[in-house]
């Protein structure tokens, strides 16, 4: 695709890099068969080629309206397309490039400002948003049920966090919400890996990844949160006996966003060389477990019945990690019985905020998902993302848990 960047960004190191992504598309829209809105709206507009061509255009000096914004906005960045895309085409940085320059030049009504800033506040602090959570459970019968869905009528419980005793250490990132509506899912990771001869810790400065502020459009602000996790990670990546061995992601939202560190800060000279650093020794929990399933097996209890599981994969697992398949390989080698998921490439809807953002096309997606992942008349649903885990919830009866969870029960006594 040819292009003649405006005076205004084609020498600023954006305009630099949305040049070459836009060059390696070939406008052959293999990407709109796999994107989620497009399949929903039918809209040009809405699908991967279309927003490239409004992205394309606000670079060349189009005049950028509220209507591209929404265009913009609907995008799930699921990246479904780019797992597509023949040409290589990063669809994911480049949307985040036209969304910066849309979010500068159209301004939002003051409810969606607000909305905004809220989401901005809140979910990357995570003693308020612990407050506000619980305040929320407490107050969930006078809610509206839209609220209501979105609020947990209970959290469950962690169970005990082995104390570090093994020559292997990996840390593991907290993150910002997850603590509050899942703890047990880094401390069943523990245990597990604590059962494999690795110890997994948290640091305790260590806060969101970035990905929250980033993606509503304050890159500035998600920027420092990056900046600030690297800080507080740094002790123990470069302590002087030797370093972890491995930064553990157990929502993959958070570890798609970490393991992109090196670009993300790669025009920061004070921290580029360590966000590369960090980037490369962030490992999906799935990677780690994968890397282990031969010493897992023997740990395995015999006999226990086949649970029938349906595995809903994260976007941020498939397609932007390129990890699609790894958490059914361990379960099915863990003895589950996986049903059939139908279009498992397809978005749930959650996509970060999104589905706050977004209502009505996040419920639709809900609806179509979990429908796929009903088809095979499973015993539960597991995934390998909080997001997704909690916008789907309130639209299953089915037991829907981490899959990290459900491995665990499976280890003998």
């Amino acid at each position: 695709m040819q292009t003649e960047l405006a005076d205004f960004i084609k020498d600023a190191p954006e305009g630099r890099e949305a040049d070459a992504i836009l060059r390696k598309c070939v406008h052959c829209g293999f990407c709109t068969a796999t994107c989620p809105t497009y399949q929903l709206l039918g809209d040009e507009l809405d699908g991967p080629r279309g927003r490239i061509y409004l992205i394309k255009g606000m670079l060349e000096g189009a005049e950028v309206t509220a209507r591209t914004q929404l265009h913009l906005d609907r995008c799930l960045t699921c990246r479904a397309c780019e797992t597509t895309c023949p040409s290589g085409v990063q669809y994911g940085r480049l949307v985040d490039i036209g969304r910066k320059l849309a979010e500068e030049r159209v301004p939002r009504p003051l409810l969606a400002r607000l909305q905004r800033a809220a989401l901005r506040a809140v979910l990357p602090r995570r003693a308020l948003f612990r407050f506000l959570l619980a305040l929320g459970r407490w107050m969930r019968p006078l809610l509206p049920p839209a609220l209501q869905a979105k609020v947990p009528a209970a959290v469950p419980a962690a169970g005990a966090w082995p104390a570090p005793r093994h020559a292997r250490r990996m840390l593991v990132l907290a993150g910002c919400v997850q603590p509050a509506l899942s703890p047990d899912i880094n401390a069943a990771s523990a245990r597990v890996l604590d059962r494999l001869g690795i110890s997994l810790i948290e640091a305790p400065a260590a806060g969101c990844c970035g990905a929250v502020r980033f993606h509503l459009n304050a890159q500035a602000d998600g920027l420092a949160d990056m900046r600030a996790l690297i800080d507080a990670w740094w002790p123990y990546v470069d302590a002087p006996k030797g370093g972890v061995e491995a930064i553990v992601m157990s929502a993959s939202g958070c570890g798609a966003t970490v393991k992109e560190y090196g670009h993300l800060l790669a025009r920061d000279p004070a921290y580029a060389a360590k966000a590369e650093t960090i980037g490369a020794l962030t490992r999906d929990l799935s990677e780690v477990i994968a890397a282990e399933l031969e010493r897992l097996k023997p740990l395995l209890a015999q006999g226990a019945p086949a649970t029938r599981l349906a595995v809903q994969t994260p976007c941020t697992l498939q397609h932007a990690q390129k990890l699609g398949g790894l958490v059914e390989r361990i379960l099915a080698a863990a003895g589950f019985e996986l049903t059939p998921v139908a279009d498992g490439h397809l978005c749930c809807g959650s996509a970060g905020t999104y589905s706050i953002l977004q209502p009505q096309l996040a419920e639709r997606l809900k609806k179509n998902k979990l429908a796929a992942l009903h088809a095979g008349s499973p015993q539960a649903i597991v995934s390998a993302n909080l997001g997704c885990m909690s916008h789907l919830h309130s639209g299953t009866a089915l037991p829907l848990e981490h899959w990290i969870v459900a491995l665990e029960r499976r280890l003998a006594g």
